[in-house]
């Protein structure tokens, strides 16, 4: 039976600004655990998140959920130790992740201390001096994902998957040549 550090955890979130330290909250948390080979496992993690907090127009704008839809959602607290046991002993892959952990840690309390993979420093080092958003990468590594129509953020982590996955395997490539 293979340990749980063999896991790894793709996963992105959404949130009602930039910074933690301007009270920015999350607002949605997506994660899909995959295997040693980066199979999905079936394990996934969704939570919309009670932010508290009021969402601008513009922050809504961008991913959709405002205050009206979250309200009736458990504050990341109601969420915490699922979330916690669903990433344990896990590297966790995303893009621009220590985004991503900065609200997580600072929900949390404590920072985490996963090891972390950024397919945006992968995507540099492959692509330098490029523009490497998730979008542009899609297209440039011809990334169509067929799985069922998911929301925006679990979407996104299947794109994430799906880049991550061609990244290491250029960097493989590469190093052999």
């Amino acid at each position: 039976m293979k340990s749980l550090s063999d896991k790894k955890v793709v996963m992105t979130t959404e949130t009602t600004g930039f910074s933690p330290k301007e009270g920015h909250k999350l607002v949605e948390i997506a994660a899909i655990e995959i295997d040693e080979n980066d199979i999905q496992t079936g394990a996934v993690f969704h939570a919309y998140i009670n932010p508290e907090r009021q969402i601008s127009r513009e922050v809504t704008a961008v991913h959709g959920l405002n205050n009206k839809c979250l309200k009736q959602y458990p504050t990341f607290a109601g969420y915490k130790d699922n979330f916690l046991q669903f990433i344990k002993d896990k590297e966790l892959i995303g893009i621009h992740i220590k985004f991503d952990l900065s609200f997580l840690n600072n929900e949390l309390g404590f920072e985490l201390s996963n090891k972390t993979t950024d397919i945006f420093e992968m995507a540099k080092e492959a692509y330098p001096k490029q523009l490497n958003t998730l979008s542009i990468l899609n297209k440039r590594l011809k990334i169509e994902v067929k799985y069922p129509a998911y929301n925006s953020t679990l979407l996104d982590t299947l794109y994430i998957l799906e880049i991550y996955k061609k990244l290491k395997n250029k960097q493989i490539n590469n190093e052999r040549s």
